[in-house]
């Protein structure tokens, strides 16, 4: 139909609703301010190369803007003295540790579904993997 195949230019620009990740340097790279709201985003990195931290701080940014956020802790790693010192609220923080993959994957999508939640970090999807 009409609009099938266009030229990108020929679109208006849209802005793009962003959460700061609490690192002015990535939040200017990223180009929009930070990660955008209502995608899915991958982070990707060996182990110990600060995932979870920067996750952490997006947390306590969102937080911090009135979000409301949850963790789905498939490593059954989380540090809530950690997230704390973070500017994490823990307190208001929505924390799952499934016992399996498949109770990940359903947690979030319940999570999703819901609509009553901002920001959901599911750490990590290699835990997911049977």
């Amino acid at each position: 139909g009409k609009g099938a195949v266009m030229r990108m230019g020929d679109q208006d620009r849209q802005a793009i609703p962003a959460i700061s990740t609490g690192s002015l340097g990535l939040d200017i790279a990223l180009g929009i301010g930070g990660l955008p709201k209502g995608r899915i985003v991958e982070i990707y990195g060996p182990e110990s190369s600060g995932k979870t931290t920067l996750t952490l701080s997006v947390i306590a940014q969102a937080q911090k803007a009135g979000a409301t956020c949850a963790f789905v802790d498939a490593e059954h790693a989380l540090d809530p003295e950690y997230a704390g010192k973070l500017g994490v609220n823990v307190d208001d923080l929505l924390v799952s540790q499934p016992d399996t993959g498949e109770q990940a994957l359903e947690i979030t999508d319940m999570l999703v579904r819901s609509n009553a939640v901002d920001v959901i970090i599911v750490d990590s999807v290699a835990a997911l993997v049977p």
